[in-house]
């Protein structure tokens, strides 16, 4: 007896309701499922365009020369999934073999053509990448953000697409709400996905400050988990300094002096000393106390 089919990863029942043709998007993606009627064909790859709503962003050199290495001696083994655009075609799947297929001098490259509306493209891009793990966490949040606003859908919705729980695609959705400089030690692998959702739950000030203790003190999520649920201490206020005595008796004469509140503040090279009033008795108080002061230098 041959064994049981099992659905692919990420796609539940009643998905085909939901999304339309994203099952059939979904089968076209490996060559042993090509549906009948498909046919593998070569095109010029001068005539190939990356899809911009490809959820893989980036794509690493050291491996593409590898892939493009493989390339040159056995050739494109799996054909890329294309959709005809006009004179041109853009890519749903493969874009990483149809760079390594370019770094490595080809002209053309097997493909599988399929007539597929935007949507439906970039639903089958980003099932892509997730069933193979291909994206970091603030790709693959970005994918199903965008899948979201270009088909409306809800999280409840999205998380049937995705495979994951509704709850898991809320928090994934956070992350993107991280600084950009944590964003970043997330996309390089300095932190993972594990660290973000616990640098989540503070303010922002505190998470670019913990992202980057974290990087520096090598802190697993739990230990970082149980940091970021400590309060956050307050900044001790700074000690006043003491002035010496001669401003203070300063401070005092000119009180004594205007009868009315006086602050001086500085040192003994520079600073300034405020004389304050609350009524108009205190202002022709101090008018009176300078007034005399005035003729008593002519």
């Amino acid at each position: 007896m041959s064994p049981k089919k099992t659905a692919p990863r990420g796609l539940g029942r009643g998905l085909g309701a939901l999304l339309g043709e994203i099952d059939e998007a979904h089968e076209a993606l490996t060559a042993e499922n090509a549906q009948p009627g498909d046919r593998v064909e070569n095109v010029r790859i001068v005539d190939i365009d990356p899809n911009r709503d490809q959820p893989r962003r980036d794509f690493d050199e050291e491996s593409l020369k590898e892939l493009s290495e493989s390339i040159q001696a056995v050739g494109v083994i799996q054909p890329v999934i294309l959709t005809k655009k006009g004179n041109r075609y853009q890519i749903v799947a493969g874009e990483r073999r149809w760079r390594a297929s370019r770094m490595a001098g080809l002209s053309e490259i097997p493909a599988i053509v399929r007539d597929w509306d935007e949507i439906t493209r970039m639903k089958a891009a980003l099932i892509e990448n997730l069933q193979r793990d291909d994206l970091n966490p603030v790709e693959e949040a970005m994918g199903v953000q965008t899948l979201m606003k270009k088909c409306d859908l809800t999280q409840e919705a999205a998380s049937k697409v995705v495979g994951k729980s509704r709850s898991a695609v809320a928090n994934m959705l956070r992350l993107l709400t991280l600084p950009e400089p944590v964003l970043e030690m997330l996309k390089n692998g300095a932190l993972s996905a594990g660290h973000a959702r616990a640098l989540v739950s503070v303010s922002a000030e505190r998470q670019l400050k913990l992202a980057s203790l974290t990087v520096q003190q090598g802190w697993s999520v739990r230990q970082l988990e149980r940091i970021c649920a400590q309060p956050e201490k307050e900044e001790a206020p700074k000690k006043k300094e003491k002035r010496i005595p001669e401003l203070q008796q300063l401070e005092k004469m000119a009180r004594d002096v205007f009868g009315t509140r006086a602050k001086l503040n500085g040192d003994t090279n520079s600073g300034k000393l405020v004389l304050s009033y609350s009524s108009y008795d205190d202002l022709e108080r101090i008018w009176e106390v300078l007034e005399c002061l005035a003729q008593g230098q002519q």
